[in-house]
């Protein structure tokens, strides 16, 4: 199970020079042509917050509408990051997962909320203030029902505080087990779905250690072969994601680009939304597990400008 300190590759530069950079942006998109290497400089170098601080100046200084110019004077997948960019970040993520509910995307759900409260509190307001209802109500109809249920509950953050009591997660374990057993009258399903919503991520993490510790077997075979057949692909993703996300999300970096042609909106989503939180230990688990730099993978497989302006948001 892996413990880490989450290391991002896009920090905020200090002091923000807005005014400057408000200027550098302006000439730009002026006149005949555009310089998208001078955009890639400010605005990939940039964090969400400091953008948003950018396009507001930017909007004060010029009378325009920063996003709208960006539309205007760029073209294809470039024009897509430079707006993933300046989107602001709840906002960017409640429109993902919009997307995800209506394409019944599981893996985009988990990737979006698998966030700290206050983050999941933001999103959730900002899709309330972009399509006028719940985010909670339009996850209750994503199918199968159980996962649905499990989602809510993932938004809601009705979780213990507790991260590292031990014999907390050892008697944890224990149920799991005894469940798997056909010991404890619950379900592996039933009890699964219950330690998931009640703990947080670093206690599941302490949970499933001490599966392993205790009954030499990883929690994951149960789920093979006690997990219901719609659920079982799921609830794997889920347990991957919880014992290391830096592995979850370079194994979706990695489905972004496989096989003939890219999921751009999901390679653009993952490198934008990730960037400022964890994109380094991504990186080295994408190396791990694929024999290849996760720059290389993305140079194999993105063009010019766009290629420059992911490279940018994932170099350290």
């Amino acid at each position: 199970m892996q413990s880490y300190t989450q290391v991002p590759t896009l920090i905020p530069v200090d002091p923000l020079m807005d005014r400057q950079d408000s200027d550098v942006l302006r000439q730009a998109m002026k006149g005949l042509g555009t310089d998208e290497q001078a955009l890639i400089d400010v605005i990939a170098h940039r964090t969400s917050s400091q953008r948003q601080i950018i396009r507001e100046t930017y909007s004060q200084v010029y009378e325009r509408d920063l996003v709208k110019d960006l539309k205007s004077e760029n073209s294809g997948h470039f024009k897509d990051v430079l707006v993933a960019l300046m989107t602001p970040m709840p906002l960017y993520l409640a429109q993902a997962l919009k997307n995800a509910i209506h394409k019944k995307n599981a893996n985009t759900l988990m990737e979006v909320l698998y966030r700290d409260k206050a983050s999941n509190e933001n999103i959730k307001k900002a899709y309330m203030e972009e399509y006028g209802t719940e985010l909670t109500e339009d996850l209750k109809s994503f199918p199968p029902a159980r996962f649905g249920q499990f989602v809510v509950a993932m938004v809601n953050h009705d979780r213990s505080d507790v991260t590292d009591d031990l014999q907390v997660a050892k008697y944890l374990s224990q149920k799991l087990f005894d469940a798997g057993a056909g010991k404890s009258g619950i379900s592996v399903e039933d009890e699964f779905m219950r330690i998931l919503t009640k703990f947080n991520y670093p206690m599941l993490r302490l949970v499933f250690k001490e599966y392993l510790n205790i009954h030499g077997t990883e929690f994951q075979n149960l789920i093979d072969t006690k997990i219901s057949e719609e659920l079982t692909d799921t609830m794997k993703s889920i347990y991957l994601q919880i014992t290391s996300p830096p592995a979850f999300l370079a194994r979706e970096l990695h489905s972004s680009m496989i096989g003939i042609g890219t999921d751009d909106p999901k390679l653009i989503r993952l490198v934008v939304s990730r960037c400022e939180i964890d994109m380094e230990n991504i990186k080295e688990e994408y190396e791990k597990r694929y024999n290849t730099s996760l720059e290389e993978a993305i140079t194999a497989d993105t063009t010019r400008d766009y290629r420059r302006t992911l490279l940018a948001l994932i170099a350290r």
